[in-house]
């Protein structure tokens, strides 16, 4: 073969296996994102210990320049093996083992190592088709290697995660990393090695696609009993979405009722058998005041909008949530629907699926009462969602004599995180009433009622309050009141620049 072709084949195994690490690192960091939270822990955990493995890797590739052929052939089948398996390993440790972290920091240092070791071999190859001054051939070395990453970044998130899903998209790019860097290599310089080399490698490279295959077939079934295995009540729904992982559990008691639970990336987010305690109390203090027009952000469940509508005189209930497949669950799932008494069938209801955020920036409009229903901020992309910024937009959207109402977390055991909460609206301009109840699922729980005014709005339900389960006067007072060891704290606000209330979370929730 020509020394031009050669070296194009060579750079295109370059570009492909750049492409095939970038994959494996990014589905490293998504996956630590679903499984523990903290976006930014994960990412800079992945991306340190890669990065220093990929130095160890290079230096440990120098004595293996003497025979490169074989000795990238055996790193690229080892890479498509360690990498394609590598989502699978880490989902099995944290749903089996319980321990994630120690074993992502031992895969990425692995992945990395073998990552690392390419680029001197790869350099030695072309340098052995043509010899090439250093400085042209590290140009083109790097070229195709960047090249190859911007392919696997852009592959990631829009194709490979969206179609295959994390486990298949792994299995799938591990096996065309044996391909590309074995088959190809081998291929070029067959002639160059001898025929037991040469059959040991080519029956080496067969075995790594029979393992990727075999585990690719068994990956469904795989992944249905480990996600059993992080719940305790049998999984009646799961869906991966482009936001998020949706688990609903259903489980019978003797008695006869029934425990329905939804979980998002894990999270619980209520369960049916005391919703109504988390509802009631969330809902009906914020509607004490004028409420003609209500605007709830979160809440895709449709259990709030559900005690909204309870008020004939609420004309209009805006609800904005991010992932459609909320929506989609909490109006065509029966259990849920029965739940939330088809809420979102009223013509009253309008609901929007975008980002919060980004969706307050553009509004025009302004709400009497404003229902601040969101996940606990456990990563920087929830924790904008508690900022300073974010409050500041939700009191431009508010009617004069207007309140809002913010589910707060737990003053038990995140009271760094509620109290935070807590400062945030105040330094956005509200005053504040801090309050919390008992809701068994969830243990202690807090909210914040706000307004634009001098003196803080006080918490009370309205005069029309319709029968409620749970919340009365008396609790409602008490519910003020804070134990000694759980009042106010000294702690700073959370702002989209300094996302402090992300460590209060995972500093406080890992300990409870």
């Amino acid at each position: 073969m020509p020394a031009r072709a050669a070296r194009a084949l060579v750079l295109a195994a370059v570009f492909t296996c750049a492409a095939c690490g970038l994959v494996y690192e990014l589905a490293l960091v998504a996956l630590g994102s679903y499984l523990v939270g903290n976006s930014v822990t994960q990412a800079s955990i992945v991306l340190s210990v890669m990065v220093f493995a990929m130095g160890i890797g290079s230096l440990l590739a120098k004595p293996l320049q003497r025979h490169p052929v074989v000795a990238f052939a055996a790193i690229e089948g080892a890479l498509a093996l360690v990498g394609g398996l590598s989502v699978m390993g880490l989902y099995a440790a944290f749903a089996w083992v319980h321990v994630y972290e120690p074993v992502l920091v031992v895969v990425a240092f692995a992945i990395g190592t073998l990552i690392g070791a390419e680029i001197p071999l790869l350099m030695t190859l072309l340098q052995r088709i043509r010899r090439q001054d250093a400085g042209s051939a590290v140009a083109d070395l790097f070229a195709a290697d960047y090249v190859g990453a911007l392919l696997g970044g852009l592959a990631f998130p829009f194709l490979l995660l969206p179609t295959f899903g994390h486990i298949k998209g792994a299995l799938l790019v591990g096996a065309v990393n044996a391909v590309a860097g074995i088959a190809v290599v081998l291929w070029l310089f067959r002639d160059r090695l001898r025929r037991w080399t040469r059959a040991g490698l080519w029956t080496g490279m067969a075995a790594v696609l029979v393992i990727l295959s075999g585990t690719y077939a068994l990956a469904d079934r795989f992944e249905i009993t480990a996600r059993q295995a992080l719940y305790n009540d049998p999984i009646a729904v799961a869906e991966r979405t482009e936001y998020q992982e949706i688990v609903v559990t259903r489980n019978m008691a003797v008695s006869g009722t029934t425990d329905l639970r939804l979980f998002l990336n894990g999270d619980l987010q209520f369960s049916s058998v005391d919703e109504y305690r988390y509802h009631e109390s969330l809902v009906h203090p914020a509607l004490a005041g004028s409420r003609g027009r209500v605007l709830i952000l979160g809440g895709g469940d449709g259990l709030a909008l559900r005690e909204v509508l309870r008020y004939r005189d609420v004309r209009e209930v805006t609800l904005v949530e991010l992932d459609p497949a909320m929506i989609r669950l909490a109006r065509t799932y029966d259990p849920i629907e029965k739940l939330n008494g088809g809420a979102f069938e009223d013509p009253r209801v309008r609901t929007v699926t975008a980002d919060a955020f980004n969706w307050l920036r553009q509004l025009r409009d302004r709400f009497d009462s404003i229902i601040v229903d969101m996940p606990d901020p456990d990563d920087v992309a929830t924790a904008k969602l508690y900022s300073v910024e974010f409050y500041g937009m939700v009191k431009r959207a508010l009617a004069p004599g207007g309140r809002m109402v913010v589910q707060s977390g737990s003053p038990y055991f995140a009271p760094n995180s509620f109290w935070c909460i807590r400062a945030t609206i105040a330094a956005a301009g509200f005053a504040t009433t801090p309050y919390h109840v008992d809701v068994p699922s969830f243990g202690d729980w807090g909210y914040v009622m706000a307004a634009p005014t001098a003196d803080p709005p006080p918490v009370e339900l309205p005069a029309d309050v319709p029968d409620l389960r749970f919340l009365d006067e008396p609790v409602l007072r008490a519910a003020t009141v804070f134990p000694k060891d759980r009042g106010p704290r000294d702690v700073e606000v959370n702002t989209l620049v300094h996302p402090r209330l992300v460590q209060y979370e995972d500093g406080e929730w890992k300990l409870s």
